[in-house]
């Protein structure tokens, strides 16, 4: 079953296609990897996914249902599209309060998620004073505060170290091996050969090719397939 589907996806920003006709579906269980150039519609096609752009045409549906339409999204969506929305003032356990307070999720879940993902020692610290990869780790903590079924996160190993990146992947297969379905956006093709289970690439807003990792490198790399679906990047 799909849990996450575009259906003839289109976005225009003024004259400016951003998605064309976009269809593709992420099966559930599983870690499936959006890949584009830079300007290929990644993001556009997440946020219209996530209800923070309206479609020009066609539609994207996440468990059957669009965005809008799910009760308390939190406890069944958890989104990482930007690291930057915490509050600096407020240190990570704070700021993870009050995004468990609006959710109606208890205050123990916050010290779980904590946990999770490697902040325990920093949870007192305040959000101003995290590196770019503790960013990253609280964004996604946030992201798992209500337990959901899916995750969508955009280019979740940016600022993290080698170590840091090695853990975000075994964390993640971690999650899918839980039933989780994972949605990643990401440009280190190397790391995602090494951890996704299915692949969608788009350019110019429009799907190249969609499979398992094994039917899109064949014998070759997912560079290779990457570049040549792609000609070489965004023109």
């Amino acid at each position: 079953m799909a849990a996450i589907e575009f259906l003839d996806l289109g976005k225009k920003y003024g004259k400016v296609r951003s998605v064309r006709k976009l269809t593709a579906s992420i099966t559930e269980g599983k870690i499936t990897g959006l890949l584009g150039p830079n300007g290929a519609g990644k993001s556009t096609s997440l946020r219209c996914l996530l209800g923070l752009a309206k479609p020009t045409s066609g539609e994207a549906k996440i468990l059957g249902v669009h965005y809008k339409e799910l009760k308390n999204p939190l406890t069944q969506i958890g989104a990482v599209l930007d690291s930057r929305g915490f509050h600096g003032g407020l240190t990570g356990k704070q700021n993870l309060k009050v995004m468990a307070a609006a959710a109606k999720i208890p205050d123990a879940r916050v010290d779980e998620v904590l946990k999770l993902v490697d902040l325990e020692a920093a949870a007192n610290k305040k959000a101003k004073g995290y590196s770019l990869g503790m960013k990253q780790r609280l964004s996604l903590a946030g992201a798992l505060l209500g337990n959901p079924k899916v995750l969508i996160l955009d280019e979740p190993a940016n600022g993290l170290d080698p170590i840091g990146i090695a853990w975000l992947r075994g964390f993640l297969r971690t999650l899918a091996n839980e039933g989780k379905t994972i949605l990643v956006s990401s440009h280190q093709l190397a790391e995602m050969q090494s951890t996704v289970d299915d692949v969608i690439i788009i350019n110019h807003g429009m799907l190249m090719a969609q499979g398992s990792m094994k039917e899109i490198i064949g014998e070759g790399t997912l560079e290779d397939a990457f570049l040549k679906l792609t000609a070489g990047g965004a023109r």
